[in-house]
């Protein structure tokens, strides 16, 4: 039975397993029918996931990205002027729903749901 080394060990552990953990056992399994000597060999093919995380703070810079919140306040102000342009009405082929592209049940809920008061669709 081959014996498995330190710095085996520290290769396996810093590898980023993209698979599951029968990624690790075929691995290992591999390595142990191939192993002609006395100490266990790996050989691990790079994952992307590594450099691609080293990428994220350059990438995250360049790019704004939107929060829930600001998205939820978007679609609130979308969903108003919808409203606002329909004068409240929500189903029909003259409704928000249309509008927005999307099913007047759904409309419904998502007013609901963002607290829109008739008042504040009316102003």
């Amino acid at each position: 039975m081959p014996r498995i080394t330190q710095a085996v060990l520290n290769q396996l552990a810093a590898h980023d397993w993209p698979g599951n953990v029968r990624e690790l056992q075929n691995v290992v399994k591999r390595a142990v029918i191939l192993s002609q000597g006395s100490s266990l060999r790996i050989h691990l093919q790079p994952t992307p996931s590594r450099e691609s995380s080293t990428l994220l703070p350059s990438i995250s810079s360049a790019v704004r990205l939107t929060t829930r919140e600001e998205l939820k306040r978007q679609e609130r102000e979308n969903i108003v002027q919808a409203l606002r342009l329909t004068k409240g009405k929500i189903f029909g082929s003259d409704g928000a729903a249309v509008l927005l592209g999307m099913k007047p049940t759904t409309l419904a809920s998502r007013i609901k749901a963002l607290r829109i008061k008739k008042g504040k669709v009316d102003s």
